[in-house]
């Protein structure tokens, strides 16, 4: 695994779609670091949102949601679980409802339906892994993660989507660079 030293992650490439022919973010910034990225997903569909899903999406807890529910891996090895969910009326019938991979990431596949986020609101929390998150991303019982929840708004202020990421705290790096005015 890399160290923080080594790994930096910023999150605009993963917020803009990409040209014809282009890969996914996550695929081209690894391979920017001589790296392998990739993803597994472990689950797409149509879910009950839960509570905090719905609280972020604007609609009612347990009303049916898209989800694709992803272990991202570097070289092989899981570094983040992403779970991204969709209001069903953007997402429903599309291929993010699916388990293919989609030609460029869903942020290019939404702007083609005509979903396209101008504002991002990401919150970062430390905690403990479950059990669960711990034995997938190979933890150390005292190892924390970092859990980052980004809200994706379009420009009417409606949601599109909101992704829920775990990951192993001493692994990551986050930054985010801000331009004022």
């Amino acid at each position: 695994m890399s160290s923080p030293a080594n790994w930096i992650s910023t999150s605009m490439p993963y917020l803009t779609p990409r040209a014809a022919g282009q890969g996914d973010a996550w695929s081209e910034e690894a391979a920017a670091k001589g790296r392998r990225g990739t993803q597994r997903i472990l689950h797409a569909g149509e879910v009950p949102a839960p509570d905090e899903v719905a609280a972020l999406l604007g609609v009612a807890a347990g009303e049916t949601v898209v989800v694709r529910r992803r272990i991202i891996e570097l070289d092989g090895e899981p570094c983040e679980l992403t779970d991204t969910y969709y209001p069903l009326a953007i997402a429903g019938g599309t291929p993010l409802g699916g388990i293919a991979k989609i030609p460029g990431g869903a942020v290019t596949l939404l702007a083609q339906l005509g979903y396209v986020g101008v504002r991002v609101r990401e919150d970062v929390t430390a905690r403990m892994p479950d059990a669960a998150e711990r034995q997938v991303l190979d933890l150390g019982p005292d190892e924390p993660v970092l859990r980052l929840t980004r809200l994706t708004l379009d420009a009417e202020d409606r949601p599109v989507q909101a992704d829920l990421m775990t990951m192993p705290a001493a692994r990551q790096r986050l930054r985010y660079e801000l331009r004022i005015g």
